[in-house]
């Protein structure tokens, strides 16, 4: 009867624990998938910690899955008589034309659109818009990872050292522009799917702890003279780097001047090192006394260890395809050394284009400021990151090749990975381009292969966007690029 009245039963009555779980704890694992999906590729968790669950594109290529909605034809084999693909081959401006307008005109792209498009070997005239100046964000570093292999050298490695200093206790962390040196060794598992290799402040330490010798406390100095002037760019914005947008660029920085919390920048990576390097030596075993300063060694001053970075062809490669800030910074103070014997922004940013005059690309009236792309003061021209496209790729262009290998591929690879949900799905493969994207600027420079095999350079840009409208501009690039790949463009 008290049941038929609307009292609740007991199996009814549910516990408030047991209604918190229910609600809340579903929502919570779609959070934490969503958290990880971000995660992996924001900090490459899955090369990183889940090798076993990828398949390694250097053992197993054919195991490597296609991005979604990518249809590959079935593998047939080549014909003895099929002929090769003609890289100097002319495109048609007309056809290049029609396929690019209906992208082109999207209102998203704002009020100064800039492209052109040419053969990925110098010849005939290509197709370009009126406009050819652009405001270029992040497709600078194509200048300055294609200055740097020409004055430096493809085969480069960047030492950093340590020495004696005047001091009998006194031992010197010397910087040497390590673009990628790091505070920690990589674990066997990150080692064999980090590219390129690091070297690192720790193994450093035990090298020179072991060349010490003894028990004798030590004191840890460090000298980071090699470059030059300020560490944050005045042609940059002036939050950039209180706001953590960018380290600090100083030529002893390691883990790109990110703390160990993995949160924020050292406002002295140089410092920052020094202290990772003292680590190292107390877990030598030896005893470090007072706090890291800084000094200046002189010349010839005893080594007691030293380690190499990979050579700057493997560099340049991690630079492109991720979009490495700081490791573009670090290669323009080298320019800067290499050609007018300082390392500082100033002589990088001109260095850059007096390396690209010097190799034969024209740059005449190109404006540059940083070796990252963050300035917005810099203007370059369509034609000057096209021709150094055509040399990187061409016969005589080896030492410059790991410009091109280092492009990002559509819908698979580097800054690249999660592009090209829109357009033809031919171009998920076919094209390869470095971005470039500031606030009112999104930009797409590299190759694409048309669907005739005809091997394209191009640049597409728009620098006057709206910023709420940054996602629906890059879109609408990803698919004019795309229709690259899918255009018959052959002359």
């Amino acid at each position: 009867m008290r049941e038929a009245r609307g009292s609740r039963s007991r199996r009814d009555v549910r516990h408030p624990v047991w209604t918190w779980v229910s609600t809340w704890v579903p929502t919570l694992l779609v959070l934490a998938l969503l958290a990880a999906a971000v995660g992996a590729y924001r900090f490459e968790w899955g090369q990183r910690y889940l090798p076993g669950l990828a398949a390694d594109p250097a053992t197993e290529p054919e195991q490597v899955l296609p991005p979604a909605g990518l249809e590959l034809p079935d593998w047939a084999p080549a014909s003895a008589g099929g002929d090769p693909v003609d890289t100097s081959a002319a495109i048609d401006p007309d056809a290049v034309a029609a396929a690019l307008a209906p992208d082109l005109a999207d209102p998203d792209l704002g009020r100064h659109v800039v492209a052109a498009v040419t053969s990925l070997t110098p010849g005939p005239a290509g197709w370009s818009t009126e406009e050819q100046r652009y405001l270029p964000a992040s497709t600078t570093k194509l200048l300055t990872v294609g200055a740097a292999l020409a004055v430096i050298g493809a085969d480069r490695r960047f030492t950093t050292r340590v020495v004696r200093g005047d001091r009998p206790r006194d031992v010197v962390l010397v910087g040497g522009g390590d673009p990628l040196l790091a505070s920690q060794p990589l674990s066997l598992t990150e080692a064999a799917t980090t590219y390129p290799a690091r070297a690192d402040v720790t193994t450093l330490a035990l090298e020179a702890a072991e060349a010490l010798g003894g028990k004798a406390p030590v004191r840890v100095r460090f000298d980071d003279s090699l470059f030059t002037g300020p560490t944050d760019n005045p042609a940059w914005r002036r939050d950039y780097v209180p706001d953590d947008i960018v380290s600090p660029i100083t030529a002893l920085m390691v883990d790109s001047g990110v703390e160990p919390d993995g949160q924020s920048r050292s406002d002295d990576p140089s410092l920052a090192a020094a202290r990772a390097f003292a680590e190292g030596l107390r877990a030598a075993g030896l005893r470090v006394t007072g706090q890291p300063r800084r000094v200046v060694v002189p010349p010839g001053a005893e080594e007691l260890a030293a380690v190499e970075s990979a050579p700057l062809s493997q560099i340049g490669e991690r630079i492109i395809e991720v979009s490495d800030n700081e490791g573009a910074e670090v290669v323009a103070h080298h320019v800067g050394i290499a050609m007018l014997e300082t390392g500082s922004f100033e002589a990088g940013a001109t260095g850059v284009l007096e390396a690209l005059a010097w190799r034969g690309i024209e740059s005449r009236g190109d404006e540059v400021y940083d070796g990252s792309g963050l300035s917005r003061r810099t203007r370059v021209s369509t034609a000057t990151v096209l021709e150094l496209l055509q040399h990187a790729a061409s016969p005589e262009g080896e030492d410059l090749r790991s410009l091109v290998t280092g492009l990002p591929v559509a819908g698979f690879t580097g800054s690249l990975t999660y592009r090209f949900a829109e357009g033809p799905a031919v171009a998920r493969g076919l094209v390869r381009a470095k971005t470039g994207t500031l606030t009112g600027v999104n930009a797409l420079a590299g190759i694409a292969v048309g669907r005739d095999g005809t091997p394209m350079a191009f640049v597409l840009a728009a620098d006057r966007t709206r910023p709420e409208n940054r996602y629906d501009a890059q879109e609408a690039l990803d698919r004019a690029a795309a229709a690259l790949a899918a255009c018959r463009c052959g002359a």
